[in-house]
């Protein structure tokens, strides 16, 4: 993601060329568009229009999440938007340092007499041509302003890929939670059979309770409806996944079972120079305030004037002339115009409005700089909180649930344990087991959240991997 911004010098040189302008602020001539273009000016776009997104049998069942990024990046329409509004973007260019069109002027007299008559005789055409150049380089600048938005348009690019890399996490760990869910939640309910299994044989012993069996059936017909409404979630799930891998919502897309290892970073300062120097937006910014620059350039440059270059031939013929002396010679004319900028009060007015948007573009820049170093910093704590909680509950919290849990089931046929504290027991550890994997999916949103932000993958750190 980062390697992108490394190709903008190279573009910018090609974009230029093809627009005719050079480092030097007055240009060569651009001379015609012809053979500029590196594709064909009719884009077949195949719109499917009124047709349903299909199932696709590659991305169903269980994948990595690197797999739906995978997929993710090359079929997501808000990517391919991006890019073909980059492409726009860079075909603006040759078009911002082109010349304008030249003009022809023709005119001809074909209501006899009235026509022009001169001592050279009557008067037959005139046709003229002209051409206007603008000086003081206002091409080039025009073209590095088409050049700078070309250039955020390519950070967008990044910026709408970070997005979805990020979304498609997102969704692949909340899928991920919800099939943890409803697998713990139907262990769970094999527990809770056994529970009713206890409470039967205690039943045939002095002190047991009908209300005991009672309450544990409700447990279970309880657990039998959260396994539904999990059921439902987990379709919402899949469906949430597969619009944003552009396929239908009935692909059963599925996360695996257990994740891989996924190191955690320890130096908030590298974050924030990973940050700032790599996250698109800012890239874009950037973009802004050179588009900025080039545009005070472009109004400094408007106090020179822009001159017009003619030539004209008039057809002369001695048929049907009115003087004697008439020798039917044709005319040839030369043509110099040039605007006068003596406006100064406009003049001034424009290029005090560039500076304005100047600071207006850096300013906007320190604040997105400011807004990323603050969220990098919120999220690092947040990973890192999440982090120290996820390992309290998977070394301490829930080892000791399960032993209580344990020894409340052993203790209870004899007596040593009541009903009330076997079924709390129960219930505590089924809590601490989804709210460990709940735990989990929300780490790996909060890395990807900041994977976006720093604009790609995060740098290894010291800390153990996420397991």
């Amino acid at each position: 993601m980062i390697a992108r911004f490394h190709r903008v010098p190279m573009l910018g040189g090609l974009l230029l060329a093809m627009a005719g302008c050079h480092a030097a602020p007055v240009c060569r001539d651009a001379g015609a568009c012809g053979g500029c273009l590196d594709f064909p000016c009719h884009l077949d776009v195949d719109l499917a229009e009124g047709e349903l997104l299909a199932e696709d049998s590659d991305l169903a069942g269980p994948h990595s999440v690197d797999d739906y990024v995978t997929a993710a990046l090359e079929r997501n329409p808000k990517i391919q938007a991006k890019r073909m509004a980059f492409e726009a973007a860079r075909q603006r260019v040759p078009q911002a340092g082109s010349l304008e069109d030249p003009m022809i002027d023709v005119m001809g007299f074909p209501f006899f007499p009235r026509v022009p008559q001169t001592a050279s005789g009557r008067k037959t055409a005139d046709v003229a041509l002209t051409q206007t150049f603008p000086l003081g380089g206002k091409r080039c600048f025009k073209a590095r302003q088409a050049l700078a938005e070309a250039e955020a348009a390519e950070a967008e690019i990044a910026a709408a890929e970070l997005e979805i890399v990020e979304q498609v996490q997102r969704a692949y760990y909340d899928l991920y939670y919800v099939e943890k869910a409803v697998e713990i939640t139907g262990e769970s309910r094999k527990l809770a059979t056994q529970i009713t299994e206890l409470v039967l044989n205690r039943l045939k012993l002095p002190g047991g309770s009908q209300q005991d069996l009672l309450r544990v059936e409700l447990e279970v017909y309880d657990l039998d409806g959260e396994l539904l409404r999990l059921k439902k979630e987990e379709q919402a799930a899949q469906a949430r996944l597969a619009r944003l891998l552009h396929v239908s919502p009935d692909t059963p897309v599925r996360a695996l079972g257990e994740l891989p290892a996924e190191p955690l970073p320890d130096d908030l300062t590298v974050l924030y120079e990973q940050g700032v120097a790599s996250r698109p937006e800012l890239h874009a910014q950037l973009a802004a305030i050179s588009r900025e620059r080039f545009g005070l350039e472009l109004a400094c440059a408007q106090y020179v004037p822009d001159v017009t270059l003619g030539a004209a031939w008039g057809g002369m013929t001695t048929h049907k002339a009115m003087a004697p002396t008439a020798d039917g010679i044709d005319d040839v004319a030369l043509l110099f115009q040039a605007n006068l900028p003596v406006y100064t009060c406009r003049l001034d007015a424009g290029v005090r409005e560039a500076e304005a948007r100047i600071a207006a573009a850096a300013r906007q820049y320190d604040e997105l700089r400011d807004t990323t170093q603050e969220e990098i910093k919120a999220l690092f704590e947040q990973a890192a909180s999440q982090y120290d909680l996820l390992r309290l509950f998977r070394e301490q919290i829930i080892p000791k649930a399960e032993q209580t849990l344990e020894v409340s089931i052993a203790d209870f046929p004899s007596g040593k344990v009541d009903f009330l504290q076997l079924l709390d027991n129960w219930r505590q550890l089924l809590r601490y087991r989804l709210a460990e994997h709940k735990l989990h999916a929300e780490l790996r949103q909060t890395v990807a959240a900041l994977e976006r932000l720093v604009g790609g993958p995060l740098p290894i750190g010291a800390k153990p991997p996420v397991p």
